[in-house]
């Protein structure tokens, strides 16, 4: 008689370090966000993850390396957020419009990614060279709204007086300044800032 029983897949070396990385990062990106990045020594973060500070520090190598790959870390997670909208399908308007409301409703509802805020506020504020891919990933960003805005004026749906650099970065700036509020006021209620973001960059960039 054949059993029933489905024999538990065995799990790669690579697999497990993937997922004791991910466990890592996700125990720093709490911490972070709780107590700040001061708080995210090897010692707390392998404690709050479940493994040893020796594992973190094999997988790291040091603070500067852990804090990159959680800087990657939460980059993928906002892109796929982004992706997610399949926002190349839409008009440029709407393109612009859904890059916002991915971005906040993402900044409401995922903890970690408050984490990536109070990162850059540090480095920002420590004048420290983790400043370089916190400004590649918003310059990125910035091209990207740029892109959109460009293709929303020649499908004729956005202003053509509008000047799409200035644009873009004026929308970059916005969802900057809601993430760097956000620290402050942690308990802020986002929802009516993204439907008021939302409406008066509709009335500001249509025709």
């Amino acid at each position: 008689m054949t059993s029933s029983l489905k024999v538990p897949e065995r799990r790669t070396q690579s697999d497990r370090r993937q997922q004791s990385e991910a466990e890592l990062l996700r125990a720093a990106a709490e911490l972070i966000a709780e107590q700040g990045v001061a708080a995210a020594t090897f010692e707390n973060i392998g404690a709050r993850a479940g493994y040893s500070r020796g594992l973190a520090t094999q997988r790291f190598g040091s603070k500067h390396g852990l804090i990159e790959a959680l800087i990657a870390r939460l980059q993928a997670r906002l892109q796929a957020q982004m992706d997610d909208r399949r926002l190349d399908q839409t008009n440029g308007l709407e393109a612009v419009l859904g890059f916002v409301d991915a971005f906040l409703t993402t900044l409401s509802q995922d903890g970690e990614l408050r984490a990536y805020f109070v990162m850059m506020a540090s480095a920002v504020g420590d004048m420290s060279d983790l400043r370089a891919p916190f400004a590649a990933a918003h310059k990125e960003a910035e091209q990207r709204l740029e892109a959109m805005v460009l293709r929303g004026q020649a499908e004729g749906v956005i202003r053509p007086d509008l000047n799409a650099d200035a644009a873009a970065l004026m929308v970059g700036s916005l969802l900057l300044g809601v993430s760097t509020q956000l620290l402050i006021d942690p308990g802020m209620d986002l929802e009516p800032i993204r439907r008021t973001s939302l409406a008066t960059l509709r009335v500001s960039f249509g025709v």
